[in-house]
């Protein structure tokens, strides 16, 4: 009877190991589909910006960060999201490539921009801290795009006079100031071009919009809009949005200064590692309209 009984047991026993392992496999499966939701997927962020200074509406594009490799997002992906905000102009924010990428990564990142402006956008280019080879460079530019590293350059775009200026700077000096390479045009509608931000010294030189990426919006952002779990300017500093300055954070999004703004991408690629959160990867895209009551501001 009793060698009864334990056969019955068991026999009960392998239905309910059989349901954990399937409850648990269940399990990794979500957990997989989240972290590939939050890493691999693509999404096109539209937010406006007006100005004073701008007649009729215009549209941008801001492609980063892509740090390219076996498996990352496809410049086909990007192609789509561009077609389907159909910007006037795209600009490149460097890093299109991770700095231990070898040979056959780096013409992928070169093909990614040479895409773009294939695809008929026209294309202005800066480079970051880790897409820095000369060589890449020339052949970014020879595909068609415009580098703007250390240059400044006048656009009509739809009857509006732009000064596009562009920087490439990995590092930033006390006494950096971009007076002494530029000047900015009070008659034009002034963009600056920047991998890396620095809020303190572009606040300082004023253009009308600064352009920034290289933060990834700090990876991991924590829900209900309380910002990254780390400061991506400061490693050391765990919630930084909960326990210091929102204002002070320059993870991704908005940030005022007198006379402007500037706006910061989170990107699209997962260097040094694929670990975003409530971040997906994007494409900024940013509608440049005619300031109502001759002030500026965004959204």
């Amino acid at each position: 009877m009793e060698e009864i009984n334990n056969t019955e047991q068991k026999t009960e026993e392998i239905p309910r190991k059989r349901g954990f392992f399937k409850r648990f496999l269940l399990f990794l499966v979500i957990i997989a589909l989240i972290w590939w939701f939050n890493n691999y997927t693509l999404k096109t962020t539209e937010t406006v910006y007006s100005s004073a200074k701008v007649k009729t509406p215009f549209r941008i594009a801001i492609v980063s960060d892509l740090h390219v490799h076996t498996g990352s997002i496809s410049s086909r992906t990007i192609l789509r999201h561009l077609e389907g905000s159909d910007p006037d102009v795209v600009f490149v924010l460097g890093d299109m490539y991770s700095r231990s990428s070898p040979q056959n990564e780096i013409d992928m990142a070169v093909k990614a921009v040479a895409d773009i402006v294939n695809d008929g956008f026209p294309t202005y280019f800066v480079s970051g801290e880790h897409d820095t080879s000369p060589d890449y460079i020339k052949a970014v530019g020879d595909s068609g795009a415009v580098v703007m590293n250390y240059k400044q350059q006048y656009l009509d775009i739809k009857g509006n006079r732009i000064q596009l200026i562009g920087i490439d700077n990995v590092y930033y000096s006390p006494t950096f100031d971009l007076h002494n390479e530029f000047t900015v045009d009070e008659s034009s509608f002034s963009i600056l071009l920047a991998h890396i931000p620095n809020y303190e010294k572009f606040s300082e030189f004023g253009t009308d919009l600064t352009l920034c990426a290289d933060s990834h919006g700090g990876f991991v952002q924590l829900p209900f809009g309380l910002g990254p779990v780390i400061d991506p300017g400061s490693t050391d500093i765990l919630f930084p949005e909960i326990v210091g300055d929102k204002s002070v954070v320059y993870d991704k999004g908005w940030f005022k200064y007198d006379g402007g703004a500037m706006f910061i991408t989170s990107g699209i690629g997962d260097s040094p590692a694929p670990v975003r959160f409530n971040n997906r990867p994007e494409i900024a895209v940013i509608d440049i309209l005619p300031a109502k009551g001759g002030s500026s501001d965004e959204n």
